[in-house]
This record gives structure tokens, sequence and C-alpha cells, in this order.
């Protein structure tokens, strides 16, 4: 599943692409038809991005979409390729630059959620959703305070986006693996200045994934590594997807478990 620094990316690459001008709005495949016709010739006043979900801004309404599992948004400058597969949703249009608009277009396949919202029902989302590292105006003591009292496991706290939103399973791992922290200690042993430090990181963290279009975490001194493919998921992490395999720092094989639904990834010296 997308972490949050992608649904940032492509909340500001869509803004790029379309905002500014009326956008066509489609449903190739029809699961959205009714959505896509209620968009289509709107102008897209902005983009934005809490954590794994992705709203565009058309004044009165908001598209909403959360790519879960499957989803995928595919763009391009110029007009849309032929319809292959099933499309949820496709836009067209183009931004204006100097007087010239240039035409792109986006498509989106797979998503869990694809869908019109009003300024309630947004609200009403967005209420749901713990602070979000990568914006402006969250506050890390939000997430603290249910973190700080609870006896879950903070493998288990982070993964919940009523807690922390944009946190996936590669950032989870690999920033407990970072602060040392046990996956399974209970949130509410650790304590409110570490707490501060595992968010402060994850901040830097994801806004590098931002910026890198993927997820770094090795700190400087490592040997460079490939990027992580499918196939190897685990080069440029210490410990995601490296179960078996020798800690980069101690040498103890990393181990891994289910948690929240997800193998979780952890070394058991490292992380006392």
């Amino acid at each position: 599943m997308p972490e949050g620094h992608t649904i940032h990316r492509l909340a500001r690459r869509h803004k790029r692409l379309f905002a500014g001008a009326p956008v066509r709005a489609s449903s190739p495949q029809g699961r959205f038809e009714a959505g896509a016709a209620a968009l289509d010739g709107l102008v897209l006043r902005g983009t934005d991005a809490h954590g794994k979900h992705l709203f565009h801004d058309y004044g009165d309404r908001w598209l909403h979409v959360h790519l879960g599992l499957y989803g995928t948004f595919a763009d391009g400058g110029g007009e849309p390729p032929a319809n292959r597969g099933q499309i949820r949703l496709l836009l067209s249009g183009g931004r204006p630059r100097h007087g010239v608009v240039a035409p792109a277009w986006a498509e989106l396949r797979g998503p869990t959620a694809c869908e019109v919202l009003d300024d309630p029902e947004r609200d009403a989302l967005l209420a749901r959703l713990g602070p979000d590292p990568l914006r402006k105006d969250a506050d890390p003591d939000v997430a603290w305070q249910r973190i700080g009292r609870s006896r879950t496991s903070i493998g288990a706290l982070l993964m919940r986006q009523d807690v922390v939103a944009g946190i996936g399973n590669v950032y989870r791992a690999e920033v407990l693996f970072r602060h040392g922290i046990d996956p399974y200690r209970p949130g509410r042993d650790l304590g409110a200045d570490e707490w501060r430090s595992v968010w402060d990181d994850l901040v830097l963290l994801m806004t590098d994934g931002v910026r890198l279009g993927r997820i770094v975490t090795l700190r400087p001194g490592f040997p460079r590594e490939p990027r992580a493919t499918r196939r190897n998921r685990g080069a440029g992490r210490y410990v995601y997807h490296r179960a078996g395999l020798p800690c980069r720092i101690c040498g103890t094989p990393i181990l891994t478990a289910v948690v929240e639904g997800r193998n979780l990834f952890w070394c058991p010296v490292c992380q006392k």
C-alpha cells in the first residue's frame, strides 16, 4: 500500500498538471460514472493530502481517493492514451502556463475509495485521522495523547491511521529500528521525549520520501545499494523485508511477525 509520501507527491503533481483550469472527468470502467459527471467541467482549485487520503478541491465538492493495496495513478502530458483495462477515473485538461494550456491526463485504477464529498463529509473523514507528519498543521501531541495512555504495542499503534496518518509498513519498521524501540513495547511505556524524537524522525524521513520519490532510511556511512524493488524490498533498509538476514548493526538475524495485519520486521538485539 502506498505510504503517505506517495500521496503527497500525487497531490503536488496533480496540482501542477491541472489546477486553475476546467477538468474533463469520465469513468471508462463505469463504476464512477455519476461521480465523474459531477466533476466534469469544473475548475480544479487545488489539491491536498492527509495521510493516505488524496483530495482534489473543486469548490463546493471534493474528489476523495484512497488507493488502498491495489490502486494506482498514472499520468502524462498530451492527450490520454487509448483506454486499457479497468480505468475507474480519467481526468484530462491542463494547467495554463504563460497563457498556453499544456494538455495533460491522469487515470486511476483499482482504488479502495473514489468518491465525491461535500465539505461536511470531508471534515468528518479528516476528524477520524491522526496527525500527518508531512503536514505543517500536524500536532504530534495529539498522537501522544493516545500513545502515552495505551497498552497496545507501539508497532501496532503506528499502523493505525487514527493515531498517526500516513505511516505504513516500511516507515513503521524502519523508524522503530532507528530509535532502538522494541515494536512490542506498550505505547504507555514510551517517554514523551522518546515519542517526540520518533515523530521528528518521521517528519525527516517522509519529507525525504516526498523529495526523492522513494523511502530512504539508512543513515550516512552505509554502503550505497540499488533501489528497493519488488524482488528485493530490503535493499537500502535496516530491517524491512530482511527477515533472516543479519542485522546491519549487530549481525543478529532479523525477525518477522504479523502485527496489525502486516508483516513487521525488527532486530531482537538492537531493539530491546
